[in-house]
């Protein structure tokens, strides 16, 4: 099971939710390309990486003497889920207000829930 607390968090930084759209686009890549495409070192690339490995967000893959990265899609399909059902549970609560504030329509007070 993915820890939806550690996705956020690793998606919470923009230069991380940058390396995935690259990632994305490009299918895979390597630390050296990432970093000639950022503003930033190819180490702040490689750490930023290690962050997105270690919430399963990337995978590395040994080509020669290169390491290639990319997007894998399970973590963020979790979260999505998990935010999906937190709204659906939103979505019954607030329903069950309107519900009860229509319902209230005479001119009687409506109590607290």
């Amino acid at each position: 099971m993915i820890a939806v607390e550690g996705v956020l968090s690793a998606l919470a930084d923009p230069t991380r939710r940058e390396l995935l759209e690259h990632l994305s686009r490009q299918g895979r890549a390597t630390a050296t390309t990432l970093a000639a495409e950022l503003p930033i070192s190819r180490q702040a690339v490689v750490q930023h990486l290690a962050v997105l490995d270690g919430v399963g967000l990337v995978a590395a893959r040994r080509e020669g003497r290169e390491r290639r990265f990319e997007v894998r899609t399970d973590p963020l399909t979790e979260v999505a889920r998990w935010m999906e059902s937190l709204a659906a549970q939103w979505d019954g609560r607030l329903q069950a207000i309107r519900r009860i504030a229509e319902s209230k329509g005479d001119g009687a007070p409506i109590r607290p829930l």
